[in-house]
């Protein structure tokens, strides 16, 4: 077992577990540099197990489907093995990575800030362990993910009634006892189902355009597509929440926020193989990239037009510069943002793909990806203050839509 595990933490630590000690560093750096601050902010012990334990069950879903591993399981599972072994081996790589990269900086905020004591961070430990397990177990038994959201659902009302109870310690060990017992019954082979989700796309779209190819991408990825789906039900919450403040900024805010649509924005940092194939064959460069901008602008709009659509119904009008605006200028301003964020994104994605990452997880939380939307919010200033600006933008779009069909004509 503990050659099978090495094989899993070399990967994602570094050959000599280099990565360990630095991670470590940073946290407590980040820690006592916060505490010295004396920032002070309540945190009731069950928003901690809650934060603990749905970043940690977020984290460890998206490790679980990465693709990352396929090749190195396959290769593993030819040979003859212990299920549990491999089970154990391959959860533990993950869950401790999980926990030492992104759950150990909300533990360290949060610790930094509130005043706790020991057994609320022995809770937060037992919610982290119990996330990782239950969310192993809901990955590979998938026929069981009815009862397994029941029961996560359970896990939370009891922490919620149990908190401040002498019983909500030897509950939650009990249920880290459950699931690793549920967890050594499954399929070894349910964590390397066939082959990547990545190479089935890329082979079904062999043959096919780029646009085509991208949606079918999108398609084989499940959690891209809840992440836009996510996306969408943010644009109806933004148009509530932003409603209330009063402002210039407050749409050009809303287009900013919904230019985040981390997975989408990462297709060739994500697929090292895409890039190489790109990069290498001639005329590709546009071939690619203005499909793709192309792509991540439809995306971009539906969540800009949802946004506007829900807002409309909310709050009914739109002001601009404290005068009642008109839906044109305002469908102009989601059009120019939608534009400009895919164009960046293109841009960051050609010029610095992200590289030396582990799993998939490290791209979607990378710091790259508040760039644009930083961009965004720094034009909103310009775009929403300067009067008039409507000439503007469509003149910056007319532009840019004669560059795209030039530029479509050529490929």
């Amino acid at each position: 077992m503990r050659a099978m595990f090495l094989v899993f933490a070399k990967g994602l630590f570094g050959v000599k577990m280099e990565r360990v000690p630095r991670t470590l560093l940073a946290w407590l750096l980040a820690f006592w540099g916060i505490h010295l601050a004396q920032i002070q902010i309540q945190i009731a012990p069950f928003i901690l197990y809650l934060m603990t334990g749905s970043v940690t069950a977020g984290v460890m879903w998206q490790a679980l489907s990465s693709d990352t591993y396929v090749e190195t399981m396959q290769n593993m599972l030819m040979m003859p093995f212990r299920e549990k072994y491999f089970i154990f081996s391959y959860v533990s790589a993950l869950g401790i990575y999980t926990f030492l990269t992104k759950t150990m900086g909300i533990m360290a905020i949060a610790l930094a800030v509130c005043s706790w004591k020991g057994t609320e961070l022995l809770g937060s430990i037992l919610c982290t362990v119990s996330a990782i397990l239950m969310t192993a177990f809901a990955y590979a038994a998938k026929k069981h993910r009815g009862m397994c959201a029941v029961w996560g659902g359970g896990v939370i009302a009891a922490a919620f009634l149990l908190w401040d109870s002498v019983f909500f310690l030897p509950v939650m060990a009990g249920n880290v006892l459950l699931a690793g017992m549920l967890l050594s019954g499954v399929d070894a082979y349910a964590f390397c189902f066939g082959t990547s989700s990545r190479k089935r796309c890329a082979r079904s779209g062999k043959h096919v355009l780029i646009g085509r190819y991208l949606f079918r991408y999108l398609a084989a990825h499940k959690n891209y597509l809840a992440n836009t789906a996510a996306m969408w039900m943010v644009a109806c919450v933004l148009s509530v929440f932003l409603g209330k403040v009063e402002g210039v900024l407050v749409m050009p805010i809303g287009f900013a926020v919904l230019s985040l649509n981390t997975p989408i924005c990462i297709l060739l940092s994500c697929d090292p193989d895409l890039e190489q194939a790109v990069r290498f064959l001639p005329g590709q460069k546009t071939a690619f990239c203005v499909p793709y901008g192309l792509f991540i602008f439809l995306c971009n709009m539906t969540a800009d037009l949802i946004f506007i659509g829900s807002w409309y119904l909310f709050n009914g009008g739109f002001l601009i510069n404290g005068v009642q605006g008109t839906g044109g200028y305002v469908m102009i301003t989601g059009v120019f943002f939608a534009m400009q964020s895919a164009v960046g994104s293109v841009l960051l994605e050609w010029f610095y793909p992200v590289r030396g990452w582990k799993i998939e997880s490290d791209l979607w939380h990378h710091p790259r990806k508040y760039i644009v939307p930083v961009a965004m919010l720094l034009l909103a200033g310009v775009v929403w203050t300067i009067p008039k600006m409507a000439p503007v933008l469509l003149a910056a779009l007319a532009v840019e839509v004669v560059v795209l069909l030039f530029l479509c004509r050529r490929c």
